[in-house]
C-alpha cells in the first residue's frame, strides 16, 4: 500500500487563506494541480507549472502543464508524467506553485504531514481542511454605462449650440378675440355690422322716395292749373 502526503497550500499575496490537501505519493502532480484548483474554486483553464524550492523558495527544477523549456533549452517534464514520490527529498519538502502567468497567482505548497499507509476507503486526492475564502479567480468589471437616447443627445447639442433648450410642444395660440363674461364674438361683431349697413341704407332710401314724391306730386298740381 502506498504512503500518502499531506500538503498546506497557501496563497502567497493572501496568507490567510489555506487548503490542505492529502494526496497519495505515487499519483502526479497534474493530480495535485487538479485538487487544488478546485479546492480554490478556480476553473483550472489556465497554464500552471510546480517548481520543486528549498527552504527559501527558490525555484529548483520545473513540472508543467503544457510542454515548453527552461531557461537552459530543456525540454520541462509534464505534470501528468512526474509522480510525486521521485521529486519529494524532504520531510518539510517545499514546492513553489504559479497558475496563470498572467494574472499571475502564485502559492506555496509545503509538506507537512507523510502518512505512512494512505486509507483505502479515501478517494484521493481531497481536501481535508479549508482556511478563509479564496479571491476570484477573475476580477469583477463594472457595468457598461447606458446610452443616452437620440432625442436626448440632439436637445443636449441644441443647448449647446444655442445655449438654450428648445420646448418640445408649442403652446396652441389663443383667439384674439377670446370668450369673456361681457365679450363679445368676432363673428358676431362683423354680423352686426351689416345689419347696421342694411338699415342705414334702407332709411336713407325711404327718405329719398318720400322727397322725389312730394317733388312729382307738386308737378301734377301745376298741371291742373292750366
Amino acid at each position: 500500500m502506498a504512503t500518502a502526503y499531506k500538503f498546506r497550500v497557501s496563497f502567497e499575496d493572501y496568507d490567510e487563506v489555506s487548503r490542505d490537501i492529502e494526496i497519495r505519493s505515487n499519483q502526479t502532480f497534474l493530480d495535485l494541480h487538479r485538487c487544488i484548483q478546485q479546492a480554490i474554486a478556480f476553473d483550472g483553464s489556465k497554464a500552471a507549472s510546480f517548481f520543486i524550492s528549498n527552504d527559501y523558495w527558490i525555484k529548483g527544477q520545473e513540472i508543467s502543464s503544457q510542454p515548453k523549456t527552461d531557461k537552459e533549452g530543456k525540454d520541462t517534464i509534464l505534470m501528468e508524467s512526474g509522480r510525486l514520490c521521485d521529486f519529494i527529498a524532504d520531510p518539510h519538502q517545499k514546492i513553489y506553485y504559479v497558475s496563470d502567468e498572467t494574472a499571475n497567482w502564485s502559492f506555496f505548497i509545503e509538506l507537512i504531514k507523510i502518512i505512512p499507509q494512505a486509507e483505502a476507503s479515501k478517494e484521493y486526492p481531497i481536501c481535508v481542511k479549508s482556511h478563509g475564502d479564496a479571491p476570484k479567480q477573475y476580477a469583477v468589471t463594472a457595468a457598461p454605462k447606458l446610452v443616452i437616447a437620440e432625442e436626448d443627445a440632439f436637445a443636449k447639442l441644441l443647448q449647446d449650440v444655442e445655449g438654450e433648450v428648445v420646448p418640445e410642444d408649442e403652446p396652441e395660440e389663443e383667439s384674439i378675440m377670446g370668450d369673456t363674461e361681457d365679450g363679445v364674438e368676432l363673428d358676431e361683431l362683423e354680423g352686426m355690422g351689416e345689419e347696421g349697413e342694411e338699415e342705414e341704407r334702407g332709411e336713407d332710401g325711404e327718405s329719398d322716395g318720400a322727397e322725389e314724391g312730394q317733388e312729382y306730386g307738386s308737378g301734377e298740381e301745376d298741371r291742373d292749373d292750366y
